[in-house]
């Protein structure tokens, strides 16, 4: 028998956010898909010589560092496609079970994802910023994770909901890395034109994205967790007690 939250229409505010969710869903899906298929399908040295991504920094790595690597890839890119389903209301209360079996492989993801992050933080290709930068961000990125399981596993659903919007924020710095990186050299080249070479562009500007990567994302996400939790403690919303 359906609920009488079930039945409840979506409020204005989860409908105006319906556009922010699809445009997070497909640049999620999407940089999923083109950066994490070349390292399946091609081998580091030809990438490498094709200039492709991150390829020329790790091709001739340790066995270490490359299996941290390959293995930071796919459990990255699998967050990034968990992630942004667990954002549509429709699959939450319509399909409650694949929620859980999503979430709980967008967990594993970031276990693993996180966990290889920190041992190919020390070898980035930005030096101590990409170390501190990236290594703080594996942190994080576990950190919120586990606590917003932890939030779940209590029946916490509200903290649930805030420590996954931080954990997802940071996820997406898979997104924003890339956005930020081609608007910093497509910045240089305007600005600067001849005077830098492709090479020097994006070195300069991997020197930004450790940090530039999900300091802003995780500044919104905790926005919008305190713009919710105002919401939840308004008289008159669902499980606010009333005066």
């Amino acid at each position: 028998m359906p609920t009488e939250l079930s039945l409840r229409p979506a409020a204005p505010g989860a409908r105006a956010g319906r556009p922010a969710v699809a445009v997070l869903t497909l640049t999620s899906l999407a940089v999923a898909a083109f950066a994490v298929l070349p390292y399946l399908t091609s081998s580091l040295d030809t990438l490498a010589r094709d200039d492709v991504g991150l390829a020329a920094g790790y091709a001739g790595a340790p066995p270490l560092v490359l299996a941290a690597f390959y293995v930071h890839v796919v459990a990255g890119g699998l967050a990034l496609v968990c992630a942004p389903l667990q954002l549509w209301a429709g699959l939450r209360r319509g399909r409650p079970r694949v929620h859980r079996w999503v979430g709980r492989t967008y967990v594993v993801a970031v276990a693993v994802g996180g966990t290889s992050g920190l041992v190919l933080a020390p070898v980035n290709q930005a030096g101590l910023v990409g170390a501190l930068g990236f290594g703080a961000l594996a942190v994080l990125w576990l950190w919120t994770t586990w606590r917003g399981y932890r939030a779940v596993r209590a029946h916490d659903v509200g903290a649930h909901r805030d420590w996954m919007t931080r954990s997802f924020a940071l996820t997406y710095a898979g997104v924003t890395l890339r956005l930020w990186t081609t608007g910093l050299v497509a910045a240089q080249a305007l600005v600067l034109g001849d005077a830098v070479s492709p090479d020097a562009a994006f070195d300069r500007a991997y020197a930004l994205v450790p940090f530039l990567s999900w300091v802003p994302n995780l500044v919104v996400a905790e926005l919008v967790v305190r713009r919710r939790r105002r919401a939840r403690e308004r008289p008159g919303a669902v499980g606010h007690p009333p005066r």
